[in-house]
């Protein structure tokens, strides 16, 4: 039997299995708030050992997309409650991405309509994958380029570390398990890791270290507020998503696992952002990526059932993450483990609308009656 479905101890928290369900955004809370479609969605998946929120913004600032649950009100707070009691409920574990997009958000979602910030004011390429999901001004929805951003000052950096506590303290309110820093896929905190984009003179620039300072003092404030064991944190090594390559992509990275590693949080959890399908993330990297770090590391990208388990057999990664694959099965663990076969998803209803293609899939037992 593949160790897929073996329980695993995540940092006091017995998982059923090791499967882990990934952040997936999928714009279907209107106001920016949770809902009880969000609840249904959430508690049919609670199979897995850990589910992953969509990303949950941290503050109207940290905003890039229409129609995401945020996380830093009061009725934010109420909203995610009926997730979190879903997904208990069903017996499941699960955690919050707390998500800052940085430039990848446009003016009209914006405060004041004042431009998004970066580490730069180096704008997002123009391209038909590096779009953000605005009001159209000619109407309806749709996908536009970035607003060109502006680079933030020094003084307004501790302001972006306390809006990610307070989102990790509202998670708890809500009664999310623990919380999942976004610092993967172009966001905010791999805006300032990445050389390229942080063309900084202070001191959260030039170096790596000053490169990650801001995304381990961000650790290190929500780790003080809740607790080291509550705290994971998303990575993406070697991307290109929204963001630009740059030679010292790899040392960054390991750099990073080893001063997580000295943390002693949750976990880290990789995304392999395939480049034209190929994988960006090696064995060997993985192998130096998980001895730097020493803890639990998740692995999510374009992950089978035989691959998630060659990579937990070999001792790459401890816990597997599959993504779209939950979107058409909502019994996606029992689908692996009784290798049945996989539903796909419907494209067109991916982002936006209402039960369509969000909380519709039927279970495996239901077409087989």
């Amino acid at each position: 039997m593949s160790q897929l479905f073996d329980t695993y101890e995540l940092a006091g928290q017995m998982l059923r299995n090791r499967i882990v369900m990934a952040p997936m955004t999928r714009s279907r809370s209107e106001g920016f708030v949770a809902n009880a479609l969000n609840a249904r969605y959430y508690r049919q998946r609670s199979s897995a050992g850990l589910v992953i929120t969509e990303g949950t913004p941290i503050s109207a600032q940290g905003q890039g997309y229409l129609a995401v649950p945020a996380i830093y009100s009061d009725a934010h707070v109420e909203g995610w409650s009926l997730v979190t009691e879903a997904a208990h409920e069903a017996g499941g574990i699960i955690f919050a991405q707390i998500w800052h997009v940085g430039r990848m958000s446009h003016a009209t979602l914006q405060p004041d309509a004042a431009a998004p910030v970066g580490p730069s004011d180096k704008p997002v390429e123009s391209s038909p994958g590096n779009r953000v999901f605005i009001n159209l001004p000619e109407g309806g929805r749709g996908p536009a380029d970035p607003t060109p951003p502006r680079a933030l000052s020094t003084a307004e950096i501790p302001a972006i570390e306390e809006d990610f506590v307070n989102a990790a303290i509202n998670a708890m309110k809500a009664g999310f398990d623990g919380v999942e820093i976004h610092g993967a896929n172009g966001y905010l905190l791999e805006q300032f890791l990445n050389a390229d984009l942080n063309v900084r003179q202070d001191r959260y620039g030039g170096s790596v270290e000053n490169r990650a300072r801001l995304t381990l003092e961000t650790v290190d404030q929500v780790v003080a507020n809740i607790g080291a064991h509550k705290v994971g944190i998303r990575l993406s090594p070697n991307s290109q998503l929204f963001v630009p390559d740059y030679p010292e992509n790899q040392a960054t990275y390991l750099y990073l696992a080893a001063e997580l590693g000295k943390r002693g949080i949750a976990y880290v959890h990789l995304v392999d952002n395939r480049g034209q399908g190929e994988s960006l993330l090696t064995h060997d990297f993985l192998k130096r990526f998980k001895t730097a770090f020493g803890g639990t590391v998740i692995l999510a990208g374009g992950l089978t059932r035989e691959h998630a388990t060659q990579m937990l057999e070999a001792g790459l990664i401890d816990l597997a993450a599959f993504g779209q694959p939950f979107i058409a099965n909502p019994d996606l663990v029992d689908r692996l483990q009784r290798d049945l076969p996989l539903a796909s998803p419907d494209r067109p209803t991916l982002y936006g609308g209402g039960e369509e293609g969000y909380v519709d899939y039927p279970v495996y037992a239901e077409l087989s009656n």
